[in-house]
C-alpha cells in the first residue's frame, strides 16, 4: 500500500449523489503528499514523535476482502522501521471498528534449492472477521469505496474519528471519515496492528509454490 499508495478506479470524478463516494485515483492524488516526506518522518522518528511498534520484515504481504465495514477512519503517513533500522515509508490506515468478509492474506518467501513457499491464511466466509483498533501500514490500495461525513486534508495531528493512537506530525496531510465501505479490497503491507483480531473459520495453508491472494 513504492513509498505511496498506488489507488485505482475507472472514474476519477466523485459522485453527486451525496453518498460521500471518494473516488480512489483523486484519493491517490492527494494522498501522495502523505508519504512522500520520508526524511522528515525520519527525523520525526529518531526524535521519538513517531514510533514503530516492532521492527518489520523484509517482506510485504498481500491482502484481500470481498468487503471491509469500518467506523471511525483515519489515514495518514508514517514510517516503519526493520530490523537494520531502515526507513520505509507507509501510508497507515487506522479503523476503530472494522468488519471483513472472505479475507484472505498471502505471503511468498523464496528459498535456496527449494524455492517459492507461499503461506495462506482465510477467514470470515461465514461470519465477518472483526477488529478494534485496527492499523495497516500499506504501499499499496485499491477496491471502491464509500465514506460518510469525509474530511480530507486534515491536519495528521489533529486526527480524531479513528483510534485514540491514530495521529500523525504536525502539518502532514490526513483524512478522516465517521465510516468506510470498501469493496473488492486489494492491499499490500508491511505490517497490521490491532487491539483484537477475531479470525471467524481461521485455515492456515503452507504450500510450494507462488500462491497469492491476487
Amino acid at each position: 500500500m513504492t513509498g505511496s499508495p498506488h489507488l485505482s478506479d475507472p472514474s476519477d470524478e466523485p459522485s453527486d449523489d451525496g453518498s460521500g463516494r471518494v473516488r480512489w485515483r483523486r484519493f491517490a492524488v492527494l494522498t501522495i503528499p502523505a508519504v512522500a516526506v520520508t526524511a522528515g518522518l525520519g527525523i520525526a522518528l529518531a526524535q521519538g514523535v513517531l514510533a514503530a511498534s516492532f521492527a518489520v520484515s523484509g517482506q510485504q504481504f498481500k491482502v484481500s476482502a470481498s468487503s471491509l465495514e469500518g467506523e471511525g477512519f483515519a489515514q495518514y503517513g508514517s514510517v516503519d522501521v526493520n530490523a537494520r533500522q531502515e526507513l520505509i515509508p507507509v501510508a497507515v490506515t487506522a479503523i476503530r471498528e472494522a468488519k471483513l468478509h472472505s479475507l484472505c492474506q498471502s505471503v511468498v518467501t523464496s528459498l535456496p534449492v527449494i524455492g517459492d513457499i507461499s503461506l495462506n491464511l482465510t477467514a470470515g466466509r461465514k461470519t465477518p472477521v472483526e477488529a478494534s483498533n485496527l492499523f495497516v501500514d500499506a504501499t499499496q490500495l485499491s477496491g471502491d469505496a464509500v465514506f460518510s461525513n469525509i474530511e480530507i486534508g486534515r491536519d495528521a495531528s489533529t486526527l480524531d474519528k479513528g483510534p485514540a493512537e491514530a495521529q500523525g506530525m504536525q502539518d502532514l496531510f490526513a483524512q478522516q471519515a465517521d465510516t468506510v465501505s470498501i469493496t473488492d479490497l486489494r492491499q499490500t503491507a508491511w505490517a497490521t496492528n490491532a487491539g483484537t483480531f477475531k479470525l471467524s473459520g481461521l485455515s492456515m495453508n503452507v504450500s510450494k509454490g507462488k500462491k497469492e491472494c491476487f
